[in-house]
């Protein structure tokens, strides 16, 4: 198990190891050592009343080895839980809430909709070899060679057909970027083997800031992909059934619900469903690339002159430079397997690095051979078909096959965004462990997915698509700064790394990972300079802000550790009385530094009220009752009542000219704390609970409202007496 200390740049477990597994404990940190001394300091000086006989058996009847539950457990309560060993029981099945019919008939959706609830234990089964990792991981990468190539001649083409030429020598430095890029994160996977990737290699050799902008960078590009994925496979149906094309938003955004709903059932109910899709792709752009690669052989490789397009702008280094970027997007995904190496199955880096190799492979293969095609037929980028389907309709005129590229062509489009589905949440997850995201993303669902994550991002990605109308050319502007930003950070905090660790062969790579860095630094310099006004200003002004906001949570997370981290007790028994309002009039950690007084807030002598006022009475501390009265006739009348009843408490009435309640009686307590800070008030409120939520409009549900109010106040203690409603 691991543990996380805020303010720290590191985990480390009991043994003091770095931490690093991905578990369901992560939510349920232990202990640090210092405070794990302090605890044991104030247990020495714990002085409270000696623990008396249980009047119930904790162990519910239960003996070890005992019968299991029946299918019908769930009618008996006390059948779900068995006896593991001594002082623990464990539950057999997920409970849900007592008596909430609400709760029960959302679970049964979503079993129906997300499958059983998986038990922790099954984390290690939830793992994926490598055959199912490939078309997962790899689905936004070989996804991208559907557009990425049109997105590079697009931009050529606003020079004139003949900029066209320019494309091949810009696609074989795109494949020697491929190339350096993808052996460098083959290095980083046995470096860094338990997931993350340019987040933990950036901050553990960039610094927590460099940690942190990789980590923005790398959200955008999740959001991105999503959106971006989305939207070119809706543009591929629209491609082939323009019919469609005024439903294009709606597709979209019920796509991303389909992913959505796919991916909360688990990795790897997820990967069965996404196998298909991608390994149906590939076959059938190979199958167009031998095809029509053979056709080119029949003619002597001679290429077919393009139609003549008037330029629109000069050819220029800047126009070349654009063209460089956007082609670029070709390799968005390339750093999702060292993101998610710790779901592969063991040996987990050696898995993660053979599929991280098949994947470079087959992106080399496809985009450079895409874009040879492209230009050996002639194709130039129009309006309302693809690139893809004009090749597509060149290479199979007549036949299934177009049909059948379309058709898988949208599909991997489609469901490219599943890679960030597996990225994000667990990105997430790294980052709350650290302090740096909300703690809530630290939590797995039912089927032991990240459901907070995934949730986040399918919200996030199709408000992005709908605010970009679904527009693919729209969103690719800010697709590539925010992934090169990330590549450009890891490589390089890559070469950090192995100036720190000089093992063997170091140097390298060493080069390997610089020239990794250097040329996603050009494409991310190119990108951010040349799209600025298309959009990239929207990334490189967000970047910052997200670095912003995480450091504010981590701020919080580190404040509200020193908060509540153990110390050691004062030498005397209580010691001085803290002011008021102060962290330490809060800091009882012993039975004999807690004084009690307790108040019960009574509005009217009735069977509620007269509960509370018994179980405070019971607990046989100091207690004082109070009531809040309107006018001054009115508290005469509810003291002659208090009277009746045997004026067994202290009772103190305020009386609310302005018939205002809740605030003179925090006010009121507030000034009792003031007085006597070393007091601990424990207020006691009735409470009237209603069995059907419609009748909560026919009360004013004050209760709820003054347990607000005086939860903010320090030293106040509220519990609540329940009266329950039947009907």
């Amino acid at each position: 198990m691991k543990v996380r200390r805020v303010g720290a740049d590191e985990e480390r477990d009991d043994a003091g190891q770095p931490g690093t597994a991905v578990t369901p404990s992560a939510e349920f940190p232990p202990l640090a050592a210092e405070e794990r001394a302090a605890l044991g300091r104030i247990g020495e000086r714990w002085a409270g009343p000696q623990p008396a006989e249980l009047p119930v058996d904790p162990t519910l009847g239960r003996h070890r080895g005992g019968p299991a539950p029946s299918r019908f457990g769930r009618l008996a309560p006390i059948e779900m839980f068995t006896v593991e060993q001594p002082g623990e029981l464990v539950a057999t099945a997920p409970a849900h809430l007592p008596g909430n019919r609400v709760g029960r008939a959302a679970g049964r959706l979503r079993r129906a909709l997300f499958g059983p609830p998986l038990a922790s234990a099954a984390v290690l089964y939830e793992r994926m070899r490598k055959l199912v990792a490939l078309p997962i991981l790899s689905s936004d990468l070989l996804s991208s060679v559907a557009y990425g190539p049109e997105a590079m001649l697009t931009v050529l083409v606003l020079a004139g057909g003949a900029a066209l030429g320019l494309a091949l020598p810009l696609a074989a430095l795109l494949v020697v970027l491929m190339i350096a890029v993808g052996l460098s994160y083959r290095q980083t996977i046995p470096a860094y083997p338990h997931g993350a990737g340019s987040y933990i290699v950036a901050g553990d050799n960039l610094g927590r800031t460099a940690g942190l902008a990789a980590a923005a960078g790398l959200m955008l590009d999740y959001v991105l992909t999503v959106s971006v994925s989305v939207a070119a496979g809706v543009h591929a149906v629209t491609s082939a059934l323009p019919a469609l094309t005024p439903a294009t938003v709606g597709l979209g955004v019920l796509v991303i619900a389909v992913l959505l709903a796919g991916n909360l059932r688990g990795v790897r109910t997820a990967g069965n469903i996404f196998v298909l899709p991608t390994y149906a792709f590939v076959v059938v752009v190979l199958a167009v690339l031998v095809v029509g690669y053979a056709r080119a052989a029949g003619r002597g490789f001679a290429p077919v002159p393009p139609p003549a397009v008037p330029a629109a702008e000069g050819l220029g280094l800047l126009l070349v430079l654009r063209a460089f970027s956007s082609g670029a997007v070709s390799m968005t995904g390339i750093e999702a397997v060292s993101n998610a190496t710790p779901a592969f199955r063991p040996p987990e880096w050696r898995n993660a690095r053979t599929t991280l190799g098949w994947m470079v492979a087959l992106l080399v293969v496809l985009f450079a051979g895409l874009v040879g095609l492209i230009h050996l037929d002639g194709l130039v980028p129009r309006p309302g078909e693809t690139l893809l389907s004009q090749l597509g309709r060149v290479t199979f005129p007549t036949g299934p096959w177009y049909a059948l590229l379309q058709a898988s062509t949208a599909l991997i489009l489609l469901l490219a965004a599943n890679t960030a589905f597996n990225d994000f949440p667990r990105l997430l997850y790294f980052m709350a462990r650290d302090g740096h995201a909300p703690r809530r993303f630290l939590h797995m669902g039912d089927r032991l997915a990240f459901s907070n994550g995934l949730v986040a991002l399918a919200g996030t990605a199709a408000l992005v698509f709908v605010v970009f109308g679904g527009h693919t050319e729209a969103l690719i502007p800010l697709y590539a700064v925010g992934v090169f930003l990330a590549f450009t950070l890891s490589q390089s905090g890559m070469v950090v790394h192995w100036r720190r660790h000089r093992g063997r062969g170091w140097r390298g790579r060493l080069l390997l990972n610089a020239l990794g860095a250097v040329l996603s630094g050009l494409v991310l310099l190119t990108a951010a300079v040349a799209k600025f006004a298309e959009g990239a200003w929207v990334v490189v002004v967000a970047v910052p802000l997200l670095v912003l906001l995480f450091r504010r949570i981590h701020r919080h997370y580190a404040t509200l550790h020193r908060a509540l981290a153990l110390h050691p007790p004062p030498a005397g028994p209580a010691g001085p009385a803290p002011p008021a309002g102060s962290a330490e009039a809060e800091a009882e950690e012993l039975p004999q530094q807690v004084r009690h007084l307790v108040i019960v807030p009574v509005a009217r002598l009735n069977r509620a009220s007269l509960r509370a006022l018994a179980y405070a009475a019971s607990l046989g501390r100091p207690t004082l009752a109070v009531h809040i009265a309107p006018e001054e006739a009115e508290a005469q009348r509810f003291r002659a009542q208090w009277s009746a009843w045997g004026d067994h408490l202290r009772l103190e009435t305020v009386v609310s000219p302005y018939r205002s309640v809740v605030g003179p009686l925090a006010h009121y307590l507030e000034a009792l704390h003031a007085t006597r800070p070393e007091l601990t008030l424990t207020v006691i409120v009735p409470e009237v609970v209603l069995r059907r939520r419609r009748h909560r409009l026919l009360h004013s549900r004050i209760e709820q409202r003054l347990r607000s109010a005086l939860g903010a106040l320090p030293g106040v203690v509220v519990t609540s007496v329940p009266v329950h409603v039947a009907e």
